[in-house]
């Protein structure tokens, strides 16, 4: 923690900050590869962070509630969520009731905000992992091996630096496990693992999210047994291992349950036939980029991939039962019905 005057400046809230920022970006492109309006993230961000946050707090209360409520507890540091405290658990679900309040305000399918977010939240995950480095925090248990981490005795009179002994930060005698290293490593991975088979596959209704989910959760699963920081057991195991293997569960059930193609949004109102071109003039393609530049759209319809894809050539929407006949005829081209006169 460094102070500009009178104001903290947090690295762990640095981390969190760049992370979502990434993440953000990320989700920008995916959204818009699948017929978003350009910066509709922003909307979903403003709703989704605040819920998060929230959500992350309430689950950390709820699975420790020792150091608040009860004998010894001080209720209002509920509130100080300054001083650490915030379950990735929570964060999800909260964020989730966030984007599903902005998706239904824009129009928007939450599974495609979902789905657009898979690869791009474990990135996020990543990059604020670095800031339990800088809290000296969730490192794991003593190792020998050559990554081991070297960890400070923090000064509790003087929270977020060490103890100092004649100018010397003062350390313990062992090296640790960089679990925190372990989890950016591992959720790197994810973004990958998502990515790629989204890019293959197409899932759509909200399976890739539940990639994401079936991935981390893997990965948190080995990673809580080898941290020693404080947190409430089950049957002598961190309670966050069996919130893991249960959301893990929950999630491949989706996964396998939840069947069909990857889902694409246009405006609500997008044409289905060319504008009839002026008088004396023979030109009647439509330039789709001067039409939507600069508005964002009132709600959007799903579409398929080979309706989507024809508007994005040619700024009308054909009807379904036209694509499918043009999709199925490769030798002869699909009847449709008259243009209006004055088509070309």
């Amino acid at each position: 923690m460094w102070h500009l005057g009178p104001f903290p400046i947090r690295a762990y809230a640095l981390c969190i900050i760049a992370g979502m920022v990434v993440a953000t970006l990320l989700m920008e492109q995916r959204l818009r590869h699948r017929g978003v309006a350009p910066w509709v993230s922003l909307d979903l961000v403003v709703w989704a962070v605040p819920f998060g946050i929230i959500g992350a707090r309430v689950y950390h209360l709820i699975t420790s509630p020792q150091d608040y409520f009860g004998a010894g507890g001080d209720p209002i540091k509920a509130l100080y969520i300054w001083e650490g405290g915030l379950g990735i658990w929570g964060a999800v679900a909260g964020g989730a009731l966030g984007a599903w309040i902005a998706a239904r305000q824009i129009g928007l399918p939450l599974s495609i905000f979902a789905d657009a977010l898979a690869p791009a939240l474990p990135v996020a995950q990543a990059i604020g992992r670095f800031g339990n480095w800088f809290n000296n925090e969730l490192y794991g248990k003593v190792t020998t091996l050559p990554w081991g981490l070297q960890v400070h005795e923090m000064d509790s009179a003087n929270p977020g630096h060490a103890t100092m002994i004649d100018g010397e930060p003062v350390t313990r005698p062992d090296l640790y496990h960089p679990t925190f290293l372990y989890e950016v490593v591992w959720d790197l991975g994810v973004a990958g693992l998502v990515w790629l088979l989204d890019r293959k596959f197409k899932f759509g209704r909200g399976r890739a999210f539940a990639l994401y989910v079936m991935a981390y959760t893997a990965g948190r699963f080995w990673i809580e047994m080898l941290r020693t920081d404080e947190a409430n057991h089950f049957f002598g195991i961190r309670l966050n291992v069996f919130v893991s293997i249960a959301v893990f569960i929950g999630a491949a059930i989706y996964f396998v349950v939840m069947r069909g193609p990857r889902a694409y949004v246009v405006p609500i109102d997008a044409p289905d036939k060319a504008p009839e071109p002026d008088a004396g003039s023979d030109v009647s393609a439509v330039d789709v980029d001067a039409k939507e530049a600069g508005r964002n759209p009132t709600g959007y319809q799903v579409v398929s991939e080979e309706r989507f894809l024809a508007y994005q050539r040619t700024g009308v929407l054909p009807p379904a039962e036209t694509v499918i006949e043009e999709k199925s005829d490769e030798t002869e081209p699909a009847e449709v019905s008259s243009p209006p006169a004055g088509e070309n």
